[in-house]
């Protein structure tokens, strides 16, 4: 159960500043569906609109990284800090892009293997080899 209100369409109506993000996520994605994340956050309207435009410039605009590798690279990252929520949302948006079930195979054995050797460098507290640091 969320912590906050989800707002509903007609809800979202009333509320000009929210109304025009949301029909920009809608336009950005042409899909009418605005999830629950852009929801519980639209009770705070100008955050709601800063993350949506912080998350266009990163994740939407072209980049020198694909869409599908972004989405991936949110997987990652939202498993190794345990969002459930958001390792649901990234797996659909990436396979949405493309990725295939042979890739999320691999994506999850990279995580997996990431999380065991993080774990036994920082328990073994190995130390930068100096080849590895920028000068």
């Amino acid at each position: 159960m969320a912590t906050t209100k989800l707002l509903s369409d007609a809800e979202v109506e009333n509320i000009p500043a929210v109304k025009a993000v949301f029909d920009d996520i809608r336009a950005t994605r042409k899909s009418d569906f605005v999830n629950n994340f852009w929801r519980g956050l639209a009770n705070d309207p100008v955050s709601l609109k800063r993350i949506w435009a912080q998350l266009k410039v990163v994740m939407v605009a072209d980049s020198a990284i694909d869409p599908l590798t972004k989405e991936m690279i949110y997987i990652a990252v939202s498993t190794a800090n345990g969002c459930s929520y958001c390792v649901h949302s990234h797996t659909a948006a990436a396979r949405a892009k493309g990725m295939t079930e042979a890739q999320h195979g691999e994506l999850v054995s990279i995580i997996g293997l990431a999380g065991q050797t993080n774990h036994l460098v920082t328990a073994m507290q190995i130390p930068v080899d100096p080849q590895f640091e920028v000068k």
